[in-house]
């Protein structure tokens, strides 16, 4: 089996990265292969199913790769750490598709590297099965996202808490380029080395600003509409990332790293999820101010490409900041209008969210549920969706300004754009430990149910019983 290789990062960018080889698993056990993805990349998916046990666990590499870590820094949690990198990550190397794309081949949990800041390297299979659900849920909703192709059990136990069984993630990638990516080499001052990494980020993602009048500028406003069209696609479907710090964000305009992440039910807007955030900086309704305050950072790092005169590369980056927040709501209404099921667009349509927004406060209605059950009061029959509220009443207010402004056919677009099923916490977490106790079968099924959103199966439409209590997520490292 061959992935056929082709390294671009390794020849174009040295001094980007640090040769490392992943550690060789012991005993690997294959726990889940996306046959899908890899007849996506142009893979035999059935060659490396068979072997993938091996190559995917670090036990053999696949011939042609040059296993790296990258380098790169990041403000996380707003503290800025000059030097992070991949402390438990090998990028193997990179596969073009049928289609001239191309996509990284990343093994995650595979073991120490020299930007491993004390840490052991390694993964448990929990966490990396997470990954891999969340990834093919984003994926069948239409969301960019990075995917799993595969996760190995490594045969070897990872002490946390406790000790779990190990596991090791292939993640598949259209780059792993991030603003701290950036930010790595700009703190040091290499502005030769930034500009090499622009360049390659244009030629690899944004071909077209290439011959922009100014590509680095052009660069950073196509970086800025595909991660606030990104953010309102993770708002409409109550989608909380948990740590978006700047390393965790891509420029390719992917969903990358899911650690503390989680689909909120019931909503409010500052639902949190993630064990380490204790001020709710990632919380659902900042996760726009967020996207903002990441991209000033970004822009920090590219001035200097901006213009050689540091006042006109200030207004440059600022113009274009300042514009952020429009561009995203725009984005957001837009999600809205499909969510909602409107006819055309009108000046108030953001309104009219947000006033849905308002009335589902403090109510412990479902978000998932609450839109999918609009369907059925298209015609004015509540029946379906008020029992979803502890008082209906402000819904019933806000039904009929709703109803002034449907499609004729706003029922089947509201079933086509809202989903139902998302990844339920309670259903997530009966699939991990069922899958760390060696019981794969809840993990399989919930993978298919993820995977067509659309289709209504009762046992994963339904929200976490009584008792199942605040949900609270890890890293797992």
């Amino acid at each position: 089996m061959t992935f056929r290789f082709d390294n671009s990062w390794i020849a174009a960018l040295p001094g980007t990265y640090l040769a490392a080889a992943p550690d060789p698993a012991p005993a690997p056990r294959l726990l889940a292969f996306n046959r899908r993805l890899a007849e996506g990349l142009g893979l035999d998916a059935a060659a490396l199913e068979t072997e993938a046990a091996e190559l995917l666990s670090g036990a053999r590499l696949p011939a042609g790769a040059e296993p790296i870590a990258q380098a790169y820094a990041g403000h996380q949690f707003g503290g800025f750490s000059p030097q992070l990198g991949d402390g438990r990550a090998h990028l193997l190397g990179e596969v073009v598709d049928g289609t001239g794309r191309r996509w990284d081949i990343q093994l995650k949990g595979s073991g120490r590297t020299p930007f491993s800041r004390g840490g052991d390297g390694k993964a448990a299979v929990g966490p990396m099965l997470r990954e891999y659900v969340m990834g093919e849920a984003m994926a069948a909703l239409g969301i960019p996202t990075t995917r799993a192709l595969a996760v190995v059990a490594t045969g070897a136990p990872v002490l946390r808490e406790v000790e779990l069984p190990g596991a090791v993630l292939t993640r598949v990638a259209a780059s792993h380029i991030r603003v701290g990516t950036f930010q790595f080499f700009a703190a040091r001052g290499d502005q030769a080395q930034v500009r090499k990494l622009a360049d390659y980020t244009i030629a690899r993602h944004y071909p077209d600003c290439a011959g922009a009048e100014n590509p680095y500028v052009a660069l950073f406003d196509q970086v800025i509409a595909r991660q606030a069209r990104l953010i309102a696609q993770w708002m409409g479907v109550g989608f909380i990332h948990g740590v978006m710090n700047t390393d965790n964000m891509a420029l390719s305009g992917e969903t990358i790293d899911y650690g503390p992440c989680a689909f909120m039910e019931g909503y409010a807007a500052g639902t949190v999820f993630s064990s380490i955030d204790h001020g709710g900086r990632y919380a659902y309704a900042n996760q726009p101010l967020i996207l903002g305050w990441n991209l000033a950072r970004l822009a920090e790092s590219l001035l200097g490409l901006f213009d050689a005169d540091q006042d006109r590369a200030v207004d440059m980056a600022n113009g274009l900041l300042e514009g952020i927040a429009g561009r995203y709501r725009a984005e957001w209404v837009a999600v809205m209008r499909a969510k909602l099921g409107l006819a055309g667009a009108e000046e108030g349509d953001g309104d009219l969210a947000d006033g849905l927004l308002a009335v589902m406060e403090g109510q412990g209605a479902d978000w998932t549920l609450v839109f999918r059950r609009l369907a059925g009061a298209v015609g004015g029959d509540a029946t379906g969706i008020a029992p979803l509220f502890d008082d209906p009443t402000g819904l019933r207010d806000w039904l009929p300004r709703w109803q002034a402004r449907l499609a004729p056919d706003a029922a089947s677009r509201i079933r086509a754009a809202n989903p139902a099923v998302i990844p339920r916490n309670h259903k997530v977490e009966e699939a991990l430990a069922a899958a760390t106790g060696g019981d794969m079968a809840p993990f399989d099924a919930l993978v298919a149910a993820v995977s067509e959103p659309f289709v209504e199966r009762e046992a994963y439409m339904l929200p976490a019983p009584q008792g199942f209590g605040r949900y609270v997520t890890f890293c797992g490292t």
